[in-house]
């Protein structure tokens, strides 16, 4: 009986404690479940608030817009100024140089037009004089001078353009940097007619060697190699006697003179009107650059 009474008791005791865990602690952060739920709301004197800050972005206006984009437009069109006015610099240099050197090359072909003048005057006296020898019938006793005349006849002194600038502007596509339209428009005429002559000496070449055949049969070749020296033609010696005194021949020769005259005296035409423009281009170029 004893027994059973101290299992009971142990069992009450067991009971209880159980009923005591099962309660919670009555503390001042414990919550009655009577309490009204405003009441579970934290006091503001009490709770801490912790705000996240907000970036408040500015709304720019649309005059704010304008006035940027204005600057921004303004800066790329001043660089492009800018660039545009260092190119024309550099053009409108380029365009001296080129107009200074083809100044140069008309100085040249000045100089070498006179020389030609020359050439073609004294061609001509001796055109005139073998023509005036072969029509005399008198031939005998001036063999000299038909030696001379003869082997004279087919020399010639080719006038040469120093077109070294023209080309380079031409090829080069650098004559869109004349901005004178008077300028360029006088080079390219002067050019053209540079051209134009040069067919003239290549039709005066094929009159020339269309006399060959007839100087081989008048005159003997023997004579016309002792002639020719580094110096140039020199008179033979002694009148030495031609190949054939034929009158027919002479004839023929005469006519081949005849053609080469025409061609002789165009010639020193065209390069009188070519010196007459290079002078005037050299003048025009001067006051349109002005240089000295």
């Amino acid at each position: 009986m004893e027994e059973n009474k101290n299992i009971e008791e142990n069992k009450d005791q067991l009971m209880a404690d159980h009923s005591s865990c099962l309660e919670k602690p009555e503390d001042e952060n414990s919550i009655d479940a009577g309490q009204p739920l405003n009441d579970l709301t934290p006091s503001n004197e009490t709770m801490e608030v912790h705000k996240h800050p907000h970036h408040v972005m500015h709304k720019k206006k649309w005059g704010e817009y304008l006035l940027e984009f204005s600057m921004l437009f303004l800066a790329v069109f001043l660089g492009f100024l800018a660039e545009n006015f260092r190119e024309h610099q550099v053009e409108k240099e380029k365009e001296k140089q080129f107009i200074e050197s083809f100044i140069e090359d008309l100085k040249t072909d000045t100089a070498t037009i006179r020389k030609n003048l020359v050439f073609r005057d004294l061609k001509g006296k001796q055109l005139d004089s073998l023509t005036a020898l072969l029509s005399s019938q008198t031939v005998k006793g001036y063999e000299n001078d038909l030696y001379f005349l003869g082997r004279s006849l087919i020399r010639t002194s080719r006038f040469q353009s120093n077109d070294r600038t023209i080309m380079q502007l031409k090829n080069s596509g650098a004559l869109r940097l004349i901005r004178s339209r008077q300028a360029a428009d006088s080079m390219m005429s002067y050019q053209k007619f540079v051209e134009y002559m040069e067919v003239n000496q290549d039709d005066d070449r094929i009159e020339r060697r269309a006399a060959d055949p007839l100087l081989s049969k008048i005159f003997n070749v023997f004579v016309f190699d002792k002639m020719v020296t580094l110096d140039g033609i020199s008179r033979p010696a002694d009148n030495p006697a031609l190949r054939s005194y034929d009158p027919d021949l002479f004839q023929d020769l005469a006519f081949c003179i005849h053609q080469i005259k025409g061609s002789n005296f165009l010639l020193k035409s065209r390069l009188r009107i070519l010196n007459k423009k290079a002078d005037n281009l050299i003048a025009l170029l001067k006051k349109e650059y002005h240089l000295d």
